[in-house]
C-alpha cells in the first residue's frame, strides 16, 4: 500500500521549549493511523505543522504529501489538498445557526446570495452522516458539548477530504456516541479516506485503527504497523508499565454529608424539565458517580445544585448536615462548601491566557487578598504550593495555562477549587482528554481527597472509569435518577439495562439495587 504522507524529521520550538524533536511519520493510503503519547508529547503540535495552523519555515523538517513536497502556509493550503483537521478545541460560533458554522467561509451562494434552501438541504445530508437529527437552523449554543463535536465533523466532511486528522474526537461523547463515530470513521476507511485518529481511549485504537504512531517527550519513541496490546501501547507511551489503571483504596465511608430532595429544574429556553424530582444523598468520604447517556441531565443535575448556575429552579431542597442549605447562587454555595469542576475547563474552568499563579486563587480571592488587595507573595506561595502538592508540571507559576497539556490544565482547575476550601466537590468529566498516565493522577487526588474526608461527586460518560474509581453509582436518564446501586454490584451492561428499562417507563421512584437486581436477572 503506497504512502499519502510522509513527515521527515519535523522539529519544532518555543521560546525555551522543543515541543517536537526530529519527529518521523508515514500514513499508509486508506488506513486509519493512531497517533498516541501523553499529554505533552507533541501529537497535537505535529498535527498543527501538518495542517499549516504553524506555516511553513516556523519548523524544520519536510513533509510530502502524495509523493510531493508541500510548504503549507496556513490552514487554507493544507485544505485545499484535501487534508482537514478537526481540532479538540471547538471553533463554531454559538450564536449562528448548524448550517451557517458548517458553510462558514464556504458559502453556498449564487450571484453573491446565499441560498439557504441549498445550505439547509446538505446540511441535512452532513447531519444525517454523523447521526444528528436537529434542524439546521438550530443555534449551535444550545447544542450540548457532543453534538457541537457531531457539527464539527460534520463542517469537515463538507470539504473534499482526502485525509482527515480528528484530534480527540470523542472526548465529549458518551460511549454510544463514540462507538457510533467510530463506525463512521471505519466506514469512511472502507470508501478510501485516509485519517489519523489522536486518541487517549486506547479502546477506540484497538476498535478502528490499523497502525499506532507513539510521541513521548516529544520524540518518535515506536511505530506499530497493525495492533498491539494496550500494555504495550502504554509501556511506550509513559516509559513504564502500568498493571493497574486505578489506584487501590480502602473507603472510609462516614454520615450523609449532603441531602437533595424533589430537586427540579427546568429549560429556560424551552417547555421541558432538565431535572425531574431528583433525590439522592452524599456521604462523607464517599465518591459517589453519576452515570447516564448524553443529555440525561448530568451536568444540569450538578451545576443547578452548584449555585443555581444552570436552568430556572423550580422545587426541591438541599440540606447539608442536615440544615437547609442556601445554594441560590455561586458565591453561596462556594460558601456552604461546594466546588464543581466543569467538563469544559478551556471555555469555563481557567482563564487560559492568565498564569498558573493567577488561575489558582480564582475561587478564593480573599485567601490572597486579606485586606482587599492581592498580596503577591501570598498568590505565589499558593500557587507553588498546589503546584507541588498535585504534581503540576509546568516551566514555573508563571506560565501562560494555555500553553500546558490538558492533564496538567486539569490539575490547575482542581487547584483552583480546592484551594476554596470545600467540603464536596462535584468533578464533571475530570478526565476528559487525558492521557491514562495523568488520569492515574487524577485518579489518585480523588482516592487521598475521599481518605481525607472530602465527599466527591463524578459525572463520567467513561463507565470503566465509574466502575473503577467510585463507591456507589446512580444512574440518571431524561432528566430523573432512576438507579442506584453500589459499585461493587455494577456492571456495564446492568447500568445500561436499567437506562434502557427507565427510557421504555419512566416512573417518580429511583429503582433500588433489589429492583435493579430483578431487572438485570437475565443480564
Amino acid at each position: 500500500m503506497d504512502s499519502i504522507l510522509e513527515m521527515r524529521g519535523i522539529t519544532k520550538e518555543f521560546p525555551g521549549v522543543k515541543a517536537l524533536d526530529n519527529v518521523n511519520m508515514t500514513v499508509r493510503r486508506g488506513e486509519i493511523r493512531a497517533l498516541v503519547g501523553e499529554n505533552g508529547a507533541g501529537k497535537s503540535t505535529l498535527m498543527k505543522v501538518l495542517s499549516g495552523v504553524y506555516p511553513h519555515g516556523t519548523y524544520d523538517g519536510e513533509i510530502l504529501y502524495n509523493g510531493k513536497p508541500m510548504a503549507f502556509r496556513g490552514i487554507p493550503d493544507s485544505e485545499h489538498q484535501g487534508i482537514v483537521i478537526i481540532h479538540q478545541e471547538l471553533a463554531l460560533v454559538p450564536q449562528m445557526s448548524i448550517a451557517e458554522n458548517i458553510f462558514l467561509g464556504n458559502e453556498i451562494a449564487h450571484r453573491g446570495v446565499i441560498d439557504r434552501q441549498e445550505t439547509n438541504r446538505r446540511t441535512a445530508e452532513l447531519l444525517a452522516k454523523v447521526g444528528l437529527r436537529e434542524s439546521p437552523e438550530t443555534k449551535v449554543g444550545t447544542l450540548g458539548m457532543g453534538k457541537q463535536q457531531l457539527v464539527e465533523i460534520a463542517k469537515a466532511l463538507s470539504k473534499k477530504v482526502d485525509l482527515l486528522i480528528l484530534d480527540e474526537p470523542t472526548s465529549s461523547l458518551n460511549e454510544n456516541d463514540s462507538d457510533a463515530l467510530l463506525r463512521l470513521l471505519a466506514s469512511f476507511r472502507d470508501q478510501g479516506m485516509t485519517a489519523i485518529l489522536i486518541s487517549h481511549k486506547l479502546n477506540e485504537i484497538s476498535q478502528v485503527c490499523d497502525s499506532i504512531t507513539v510521541l513521548r517527550d516529544g520524540a518518535t519513541v515506536a511505530h506499530h504497523e497493525g495492533m498491539v496490546p494496550e500494555s504495550q501501547i502504554i509501556r511506550d507511551m509513559v516509559g513504564r508499565s502500568m498493571n493497574d489503571r486505578y489506584p487501590p483504596r480502602e473507603p472510609k465511608i462516614g454520615e450523609v454529608v449532603m441531602q437533595v430532595k424533589d430537586w427540579t429544574v427546568s429549560d429556560p429556553s424551552r417547555d421541558r424539565l432538565l431535572v425531574n424530582n431528583a433525590s439522592f444523598a452524599l456521604k462523607r468520604g464517599e465518591v459517589l458517580g453519576i452515570a447516564g447517556l448524553m443529555g440525561a441531565g448530568r451536568t444540569e443535575l450538578a451545576m443547578s445544585i452548584f449555585g443555581r448556575s444552570m436552568g430556572d429552579w423550580k422545587s426541591g431542597e438541599v440540606t447539608i448536615h442536615g440544615k437547609p442549605a442556601d445554594l441560590s447562587t455561586v458565591p453561596k454555595a462556594i460558601a456552604a462548601g461546594l466546588a464543581y469542576v466543569t467538563e469544559d475547563r478551556k471555555s469555563l474552568g481557567l482563564v487560559l491566557d492568565d498564569t498558573i499563579r493567577r488561575n489558582i486563587p480564582l475561587a478564593n480571592l480573599p485567601g490572597v487578598a486579606p485586606k482587599g488587595v492581592i498580596d503577591r507573595q501570598k498568590e505565589g506561595q499558593v500557587a507553588r504550593d498546589y503546584r507541588k502538592q498535585i504534581n503540576i508540571r509546568s516551566s514555573s507559576i508563571d506560565q501562560a495555562t494555555v500553553n500546558l497539556s490538558g492533564g496538567n490544565q486539569q490539575k490547575v482547575v482542581l487547584a483552583k477549587w480546592l484551594f476554596s476550601g470545600p467540603e464536596i466537590l462535584i468533578l464533571d468529566e475530570p478526565t476528559r482528554g487525558i492521557d491514562v498516565g495523568a488520569k492515574y493522577e487524577i485518579y489518585t487526588i480523588i482516592r487521598d481527597l475521599a481518605a481525607a474526608g472530602k465527599s466527591i461527586i463524578v459525572i463520567s460518560s467513561e463507565m470503566p472509569e465509574l466502575l473503577g474509581i467510585t463507591d456507589r453509582i446512580l444512574v440518571m436518564n431524561e432528566g430523573r435518577l432512576v438507579g442506584d446501586m453500589p459499585t461493587a454490584e455494577a456492571t456495564q451492561e446492568r447500568i445500561m439495562s436499567v437506562i434502557i428499562k427507565s427510557g421504555h417507563n419512566l416512573t417518580d421512584e429511583t429503582l433500588t439495587p433489589e429492583e435493579i437486581e430483578a431487572e438485570n436477572a437475565h443480564v
